[in-house]
Formats: structure tokens, C-alpha cells, sequence
């Protein structure tokens, strides 16, 4: 394998998905009462006291319940989709997601098309038929396009892990 070709098959490794480069830190650590402005209205995912998880929007925050719009749920006790009332005592791990701007999409999906340009560009170069090239350089900017999107969403997202205190 050439250079080129090892250094084009490290960039798209590079870009398959990008992973943290630091340790998970410990969960933000909140009282019952002051969980509602940090989840309400964000996509959330609780890890339930019976090992089971459950996906979905928080809507709400009850005194001694949390009140979900349940897109997905596993475990011992399933949830069906739409609202339900999850018990206070029943949550052991909130994971809160929450995106922040769109530098990272539009950084991501620039890239992404520029890099494409200049690898389809040079496969395109070294095809023989004409229709051919440009379909190759059409496919390549574009998945390249679609990689450096997906890459920049992951970047642009940030999550919280929250446990409550007593």
C-alpha cells in the first residue's frame, strides 16, 4: 500500500467517529429540586434501579416523580412509548444530552467537502472514461459531505451524567 492510499485510509479511520480523548469525569452530583431547569425540555436517557434504561424527552419534574415522553425503554419494567411518570426512587443515572450551536456541523460538513473535492478530484483523474469521473468525484464529495456532517453533530453534542443526592 502506497502513502497516499495509507494516509487517505487513516483519514477516513479519522473520520468514522470520533471518540473522547479523556477519561469519563464523575457525574454532576443535584438535589431533586434543582433538577428541573438542567432537564426539562432535553433528551435524556435514566438508568433505572432494575437495570434497565429508558430514552425520551423530560417534560417534567414532580415532586417525587420525573415525567417523560418515553421514545425507547429496556429492561424488567418497559415503559411504552409516550408519556410516563418514572418514580424518583426508581433512577439511578440521569444522561442528559444537549447540542450546542452548529460550528461543529458547518466546520464538519465544509471539511467534509473539501476533502472530497480533492480525493474524488484525484481518483476522478486517474479514471479513464469521462462519465465515470465525474461520477466518482460526484460520490466521494458527497460521502465525504455526509461523514464530516455526522462527525461535526457528535462534536456539536455535549452530555451530562447526573446522580441525585438524597
Amino acid at each position: 500500500m502506497t502513502i497516499k492510499r495509507r494516509s487517505l485510509f487513516m483519514l477516513f479511520l479519522l473520520c468514522l467517529r470520533p471518540t473522547p480523548l479523556s477519561a469519563e469525569s464523575k457525574p454532576l452530583e443535584l438535589r431533586w429540586t434543582e433538577l428541573a431547569p438542567m432537564v426539562a425540555g432535553h433528551s435524556v436517557e435514566l438508568n433505572l434501579a432494575d437495570s434497565g434504561t429508558v430514552n425520551g424527552e423530560a417534560i417534567s419534574i414532580r415532586e417525587d416523580t420525573l415525567v417523560l415522553d418515553v421514545k425507547k425503554s429496556t429492561g424488567i419494567k418497559r415503559y411504552g412509548k409516550g408519556n410516563a411518570a418514572i418514580p424518583r426512587s426508581a433512577i439511578r443515572l440521569i444522561t442528559l444530552q444537549r447540542s450546542h450551536g452548529t460550528w461543529g456541523r458547518s466546520m464538519g460538513t465544509t471539511l467534509g467537502i473539501v476533502t472530497g473535492l480533492g480525493v474524488g478530484g484525484y481518483s476522478a483523474a486517474h479514471t479513464d472514461s469521462g462519465g465515470a469521473a465525474v461520477a466518482v468525484l460526484v460520490a466521494v464529495t458527497s460521502g465525504m459531505a455526509v461523514i464530516g456532517y455526522y462527525t461535526g453533530r457528535g462534536l456539536d453534542r455535549r452530555t451530562t451524567r447526573i446522580t441525585i443526592l438524597p
